[in-house]
């Protein structure tokens, strides 16, 4: 079996091996994964974190042995926080550009240091990592930094993201993994019987005619949710679903709200 892992902010995965096919998905620096299948320029992976599978640049893959990956899956990971990030690459005297929900892979917190294959990187930043306090208030935070960032199909940073890349995302900040699309991430989770019920951090799933769940956001406070819909932004919740402030209509059918941390 072969391995690897995200040396580049973001990695597109796209459905097929082409450039011109949907990007599905992307991989935030540090996130490893497995190579199930390589033709000409392109390899089919699999990531650790979700399970996700697609297309992406043979070029864009930095390899790892099953040493580093062992330890990859073994040791506790952390989580950039800030939207952006500067990393220091002592090697050449470089920075690296990542956003918020990358991994700093086998993370020495004291010496604020990270290491990736040979390569030594530095953080200065703020940084997720061990068990956290207060996670509810950590995600609602985190979502607040988002606000305005563009909806992207298979976005899963601030500078483009979809409903449920958002979702997942701040849920690994505090170190709950999450599957990649909202018809998974439904799965998961305590079913609540009324939007009362919910406390900030929580999910919300939407529906449609056929009962496809096709949108996810997050309860912030009493009556409001926080998703990306064209936008990552704020509007009104209740039983029938998200009434969107500025079309002054319902958008998104409530099917469900789900807890998932206890």
């Amino acid at each position: 079996m072969n391995y690897g892992i995200s040396e580049l902010s973001l990695i597109p995965v796209r459905k097929d091996p082409s450039e011109k096919s949907e990007m599905i998905t992307q991989i935030l620096f540090g996130e490893h994964f497995e190579i199930l299948e390589q033709m000409v320029g392109w390899s089919m992976v699999k990531l650790f974190w979700d399970g996700y599978q697609g297309w992406v640049d043979g070029k864009m893959v930095t390899p790892v042995n099953l040493r580093t990956l062992n330890k990859l899956n073994n040791k506790p990971f952390a989580v950039t926080s800030d939207i952006i990030s500067l990393i220091a690459v002592n090697s050449e005297q470089q920075h690296l550009m990542l956003v918020a929900g990358s991994t700093l892979p086998i993370w020495r917190p004291y010496l604020k240091e990270f290491t990736v294959n040979q390569e030594t990187y530095k953080s200065t930043g703020e940084v997720f990592y061990g068990k956290l306090k207060n996670p509810r208030e950590i995600i609602i935070q985190q979502a607040l930094k988002y606000f305005n960032a563009p909806y992207l199909w298979g976005g899963r940073s601030p500078l483009g993201i979809d409903c449920s890349g958002l979702t997942q995302i701040l849920y690994k900040m505090i170190g709950i993994p999450l599957p990649r699309d909202a018809s998974q991430q439904v799965k998961t989770g305590t079913p609540l019987s009324f939007v009362d019920e919910s406390a900030p951090g929580d999910l919300a799933f939407f529906d449609d005619d056929e009962g496809n769940i096709i949108h996810v956001g997050i309860i912030w406070k009493r009556n409001k949710i926080i998703h990306a819909s064209g936008k990552v932004r704020i509007d009104n919740v209740d039983q029938f679903g998200i009434f969107n402030l500025d079309m002054k209509r319902y958008t998104h059918k409530l099917r469900v709200i789900k807890r998932i941390i206890n």
